[in-house]
């Protein structure tokens, strides 16, 4: 049955073998169709494919985090962790200090899910919105520093430890008065200062509760910048932990995807976009072009709403321009990349 591109759909099983107006081989015959082969059949100016006639009734489902499954294994595991870390941060408001086992029953279930799974970003748009802010931030930076480290090609128990710092980095927060962590408006000068303290406080809680450094550096250092233009000290790249670094690009990335009393969340890919400028003097650049690198093939089948008003679905990064990809909506192709009137208004699975 011969059939338009436009109107593949993931499932559909070719006849034949295909190739593209130069005569190169791009598919072979039999072959299973996903979002990515027809993306490449889009890509290679294929207008039309020989598929078998005894079609898939509806696509096959692109993420296992569909609206109405039960929740997986990992989100439950995410969701104790957010949880868990109310508990250390509750903790360490009365007493000063955290208990550091209490940490590791956290963590380490939390990253035995983790290393099994790859979908980062669907992972991240399943977490509750509903979950208090702090809490919530800090185990997505625990979950966020685990895979760039990860990614950075240390080892697990390195990755482990950095995630386990990640985790952490905010828990000073606990000492600075609740009128300026939930403000709505903009911090004055003074009221600034008092928020930056939470680096040092989070050191001194971590110093006095373990005798491993390495946390309490992350909780310290997580807001300086290559450029030293950060704080508490002003440190440049080469005076920062690395595990500092990467926790610095997992921190700015949730903090930018996440509602905040004062700030709506934005939208992960125009994040990336913004994380990737910042990579050029400011943020660990390995660490951040890591993160991309392996953040946007998770973009692929997951479906958005445009500035349009349509809905659509991923299914293709765009290599002219990684944040802009190609959309299919019901009707047409759009190809955000050269399309400026249009852009993604949210990514949902």
């Amino acid at each position: 049955m011969r059939v338009h591109v436009t109107e593949l759909r993931p499932g559909d099983r070719l006849q034949a073998d295909t190739f593209n107006d130069i005569g190169l081989h791009v598919l072979h015959k039999g072959k299973e169709l996903k979002l990515e082969e027809i993306s490449k059949l889009i890509q290679h100016g294929i207008a039309y494919v020989e598929v078998d006639p005894s079609r898939p009734d509806e696509p096959t489902a692109s993420s296992p985090f569909l609206s109405g499954q039960p929740a997986s294994k990992v989100e439950e595991q995410v969701g104790q962790a957010v949880e868990g870390f109310e508990s250390l941060y509750l903790e360490a408001l009365s007493t000063g200090r955290i208990n550091t086992t209490v940490v590791n029953d956290i963590m380490e279930p939390l990253v035995d899910r983790l290393s099994t799974h790859t979908d980062v970003v669907s992972l991240l748009l399943s977490i509750n919105p509903e979950d208090e802010y702090t809490y919530q931030h800090s185990v997505q930076v625990g979950i966020l520093s685990y895979y760039i480290s990860t990614w950075l090609g240390y080892a697990p128990e390195e990755a482990y430890a950095a995630g386990k710092a990640g985790f952490l980095h905010d828990i000073g927060k606990c000492l600075v008065p609740a009128e300026l962590l939930y403000k709505p408006g903009k911090l004055t000068p003074e009221e600034f200062e008092e928020m930056k303290r939470h680096t040092v406080y989070g050191y001194d809680i971590i110093r006095s509760s373990t005798n491993d450094e390495i946390p309490a550096l992350v909780a310290l250092q997580h807001h300086e910048r290559d450029d030293g233009s950060g704080y508490p000290h002003q440190c440049g790249e080469l005076e920062v932990h690395p595990f500092s670094r990467i926790t610095a690009v997992a921190d700015v990335f949730s903090a930018m995807t996440t509602n905040r009393v004062y700030q709506t969340k934005q939208e992960l890919l125009t994040v990336l976009r913004e994380l990737y400028s910042l990579s050029f003097g400011k943020l660990s650049p390995r660490a951040t072009q890591a993160f991309i690198s392996h953040m946007l093939p998770n973009f692929i089948g997951k479906r958005v709403t445009l500035t349009s008003g349509e809905t659509g679905t991923i299914i293709m990064t765009n290599p002219a321009d990684f944040f802009r990809p190609l959309v299919k909506t019901k009707d047409r192709f759009i190809d955000l990349s050269s399309d400026r009137n249009i852009a993604i208004d949210q990514i949902y699975m």
